[in-house]
């Protein structure tokens, strides 16, 4: 089996350093922009202000090999599919946040947890909760 995936543009974050960059999201973080390559920005129609989003983007300098971690690296050893952790098998990172604003190929979003000009795989609208459905 195998999987292809090509980035459709890059994440600017604040972050320049590993040990800057935070945790995990953070929804009152610093501001951060989905930087789409072209062609890729028309597929933003449809997508407005105030829409919640998932953003796939690629942690790329990890460790792909490490299947045991600890916990925010001090805490218990559990598996890496138990933990949020970007070392993993396939580095896909995912994040559900509240669009900003967008404008032409950059939709700005808040508190992404990924270094400046990481990869950027999708954009989707963010599954509605249950109770929303009804």
């Amino acid at each position: 089996m195998r999987a292809e995936i090509h980035p459709i543009g890059h994440i600017e974050t604040p972050y320049k350093k590993l040990e800057d960059c935070p945790r995990n999201i953070n929804p009152s973080g610093p501001a951060c922009a989905l930087v789409l390559d072209p062609p890729y920005d028309s597929a933003l129609f449809g997508l407005n202000p105030g829409d919640r989003i998932m953003v796939l983007y690629w942690f790329d300098s990890v460790d792909r090999e490490r299947l045991m971690q600890p916990r925010r690296g001090e805490g218990p050893v559990l598996g890496t599919f138990a933990l949020r952790s970007p070392h993993r098998p396939n580095p896909i990172a995912v994040a559900v946040v509240e669009i900003e604003t967008i404008d032409g190929n950059r939709v700005s979003v808040p508190g992404l947890d990924c270094l400046d000009g990481t990869p950027l795989l999708d954009i989707k609208p963010a599954a509605k909760a249950e109770k929303e459905l009804r």
